[in-house]
C-alpha cells in the first residue's frame, strides 16, 4: 500500500498489518483541527428549530440544500440553513447569499457558531473523518456524505465511529437508499428465519460514463490559492502537491481524495446488504479492479469484490462504469437489487414487493411481501432530523453501520492494489494482508 512521507497518519506494515500508529493518528487529528476540548452544545429540544451548517458547498451539498429548503418551505421540518463553509470563497458566499446564511472558509469557525445544531458534510472523502470527529466533539449532530472516510483511513474510520458513540450525537451517512422500505422488510424476514441461514448475496452498481469524476464542473479555471481559495485546507492529510485546478474541483478523479465506484457507489449497494444480514466486520475480502475504459483518471472504473463474513455468508459486489446493464432489477439511485440466498430459499426484489422463492427440497411455499415505500432523499433527511430532536441515535444509516461497511470497502481496495486477500483481526480490530 503506497503512502507519502508527508502524510501525518503514517502506515506501518509490521506483521503485514495495515495499522496506523495511535500517536501518529493523534498528531494527524491535531493537525486537521480536531480538538478534544470543545464543549458539547446542549441537546436540542424536540420543539425547537434546527440550524443546519454545511461543510462543503459543491454540487452534492447543493442537492442537500435543496432538500432542506423544501422541508422548510413545506413545513415538513422546523429547520433552517444558517451557515455554509467551503475552501473556495465564491462557492460558500453564493450558497450563503442564496439561503441568507453566514459564510465561512474555516469549518471550525462554523462549528463554534451556537446557531448551528446540525452539520452536513459534503467535502472530499479524505476530509470526512476529521470533520465528523470535530463536529461531534463540538456537540453537533452530523449528516455526512458517503463514504465514511477515505479508503486509506481505516484507523480514522475506527476513531470516528468511537467518537460518535462517545458523544451521544446523532449521525446519518448519506446512503439515502436506506430510506427504502424494501430493505427493512427484508431484514425482518431474514431475522425471522424465512430463508434459513443466509449463505450468498449478489449485488452491484452499473452505469455508463465517468461524469461523476471527469464530469465534475470546473466553475473557474483561473482559480488559484489565496484569500479566496484554501488549498492547504483542501489537501488535509493527503500528499502535499502544488495547486492543480482539476484536483481541486474534480477531486473524485484522484486516488489521494477518492476511490472511484468502490467508495462513491458501493456504499449505496453494500450498506443495505450489511444491514439486512445483520453482520458487522468481514472475515476476508478479495477484489480485482482497475481502469478499463476511462484512462484520464487515477481511480478504478470497474471493480469486483468478494466479502466473506464470519457468519459464513459471502457477498459478491460487482460494478463497472463501462456498461449500465445491471442483469437484475434496479432500485432507487441505481444499484442492482441484491439476490439474497439462504439454506431454505431466496429473497429478490420486484417493484413494490419482496419475493421469497423456496430452495430445492424446501417445504416452504413462494410468498410475496408488500414494500411500504421506496427510496426517498427527503425521507432520509426527515429520519435524521427526527432522530436529532428525539435524541435517537438509531438512524437509517448510523455510524457503526457506516464503519462496518467502510471496513469492507477499504479491505477491497487494499486487496485489489496488493493482489492479496485481506483479513480482519476482530480481537485487535485490525486489517491484515495475507500473501502480499
Amino acid at each position: 500500500m503506497r503512502t507519502s512521507p508527508s502524510q501525518t497518519s503514517a502506515i506501518e506494515c509490521s506483521r503485514r498489518r495495515f495499522v496506523i500508529n495511535a500517536a501518529s493518528l493523534s498528531a494527524a487529528l491535531g493537525a486537521a483541527g480536531v480538538h478534544a476540548g470543545v464543549a458539547p452544545a446542549p441537546t436540542t429540544s424536540p420543539t425547537s428549530r434546527l440550524g443546519v451548517g454545511f461543510i462543503g458547498a459543491g454540487s452534492r451539498a447543493g442537492a442537500h440544500m435543496t432538500v432542506i429548503n423544501w422541508l422548510r418551505t413545506q413545513a415538513k421540518a422546523a429547520v433552517d440553513i444558517v451557515a455554509v463553509c467551503d475552501a473556495w470563497r465564491p462557492r460558500a458566499q453564493a450558497a450563503a447569499t442564496n439561503f441568507h446564511a453566514k459564510a465561512f472558509m474555516d469549518y471550525r469557525e462554523l462549528l463554534a457558531d451556537p446557531a448551528v445544531d446540525v452539520v452536513c458534510i459534503s467535502t472530499p472523502d479524505h476530509l470526512h473523518g476529521y470533520q465528523i470527529i470535530d463536529a461531534v466533539r463540538a456537540g453537533k449532530h452530523v449528516y455526512c456524505e458517503k463514504p465514511f472516510t477515505h479508503w486509506r483511513q481505516f484507523e480514522l474510520a475506527k476513531k470516528a465511529a468511537q467518537e460518535v458513540a462517545k458523544s451521544g450525537r446523532v449521525f446519518q451517512l448519506g446512503t439515502q437508499g436506506m430510506s427504502d422500505g424494501a430493505w427493512h422488510v427484508a431484514r425482518k424476514l431474514i431475522a425471522d428465519g424465512l430463508i434459513g441461514r443466509p449463505i450468498h448475496v449478489e449485488c452491484g452498481y452499473f452505469r455508463v460514463g465517468d461524469w461523476g469524476e471527469r464530469g465534475m464542473p470546473i466553475p473557474d479555471r483561473n482559480a488559484r490559492p489565496g484569500p479566496d481559495l484554501n488549498w492547504e485546507a483542501f489537501l488535509g492529510d493527503a500528499p502535499k502537491r502544488d495547486f492543480d485546478v482539476s484536483r481541486f474541483f474534480r477531486w473524485r478523479m484522484y486516488e489521494d481524495y477518492a476511490g472511484g465506484p468502490v467508495t462513491d457507489l458501493f456504499p449505496h449497494t453494500l450498506t443495505p446488504v450489511v444491514s439486512m444480514l445483520g453482520v458487522s466486520f468481514p472475515a476476508r475480502v478479495a477484489a480485482i479492479g482497475g481502469i478499463y475504459r476511462y484512462p484520464e483518471r487515477e481511480v478504478p472504473d470497474t471493480f469486483n469484490m468478494l466479502i466473506e463474513y464470519p457468519e459464513k455468508v459471502v457477498v459478491a459486489v460487482l460494478g463497472t462504469q463501462g456498461n449500465n446493464d445491471p442483469g437484475a432489477n434496479v432500485r432507487g439511485s441505481g444499484h442492482r437489487c441484491p439476490v439474497i440466498r439462504g439454506w431454505e430459499g431466496s429473497l429478490t426484489f420486484a417493484g413494490k414487493e419482496v419475493v421469497f422463492t423456496p430452495a430445492a427440497g424446501s417445504k416452504s411455499t413462494p410468498q410475496r411481501f408488500a414494500i411500504p415505500h421506496g427510496e426517498d432523499f427527503s425521507r432520509h433527511w426527515e429520519n435524521f432530523l427526527d432522530c436529532c430532536r428525539r435524541g435517537n441515535t438509531n438512524t437509517y444509516s448510523p455510524a457503526q453501520l457506516a464503519y462496518h461497511v467502510q471496513t469492507a470497502l477499504i479491505m477491497g481496495m487494499i486487496s485489489s492494489r496488493t493482489g492479496a486477500i485481506t483479513a480482519f483481526d476482530t480481537a485487535r480490530e485490525e486489517i491484515v494482508v495475507r500473501g502480499a
